[in-house]
């Protein structure tokens, strides 16, 4: 990825996806940036997991505290949790607010079991002016340098 601009944005709500969006950055550089929603998600899990099940039905954008800026980036990595089978709703707003005409999105999520599901064809469907590779599946915070590099050596 040498003299591509990189950006690694993430949502993370228990600290597994920010975990790995930090093995990412080790492996392959680039500045990181943290999606945080205006009204945080309570610690409750199971309050979490009802919450996140109605924003989803809703296709809700939670409204963030930075909207990020991505223009001077190439290569964005995108990082989630996986939330009733597709990427988090902060997620969702970032996707959204953000212009990814001409970008490559390398994205990556964190799961408790289910897998990826239909995270990454919702990515692409946000974002379709955009080259989304194949993303990057971990399961809760198993992630490893080495399979970051593995799964990046196909894609760059």
């Amino acid at each position: 990825m040498a003299g591509k601009k990189i950006l690694i944005a993430y949502y993370s709500y228990s600290g597994n996806t920010k975990s790995t969006a930090e093995k990412i950055q080790s492996v392959v550089g680039g500045d990181l940036f943290e999606i945080k929603p205006v009204q945080q998600y309570p610690n409750d899990y199971n309050e979490v997991v009802a919450i996140a099940k109605k924003e989803k039905a809703q296709n809700f954008k939670p409204e963030l505290i930075k909207k990020g800026d991505i223009s001077g980036y190439d290569t964005i990595f995108i990082g989630t949790p996986v939330w009733w089978w597709t990427f988090a709703t902060p997620v969702r707003t970032f996707l959204s607010e953000n212009d990814f005409t001409g970008k490559t999105i390398m994205p990556f999520c964190t799961h408790g079991g289910g897998g990826a599901s239909s995270t990454y064809l919702d990515i692409q469907k946000l974002c379709p002016n955009a080259d989304v590779k194949e993303g990057y599946t971990t399961y809760n915070n198993s992630a490893t340098e080495n399979e970051i590099k593995n799964w990046l050596e196909g894609l760059i």
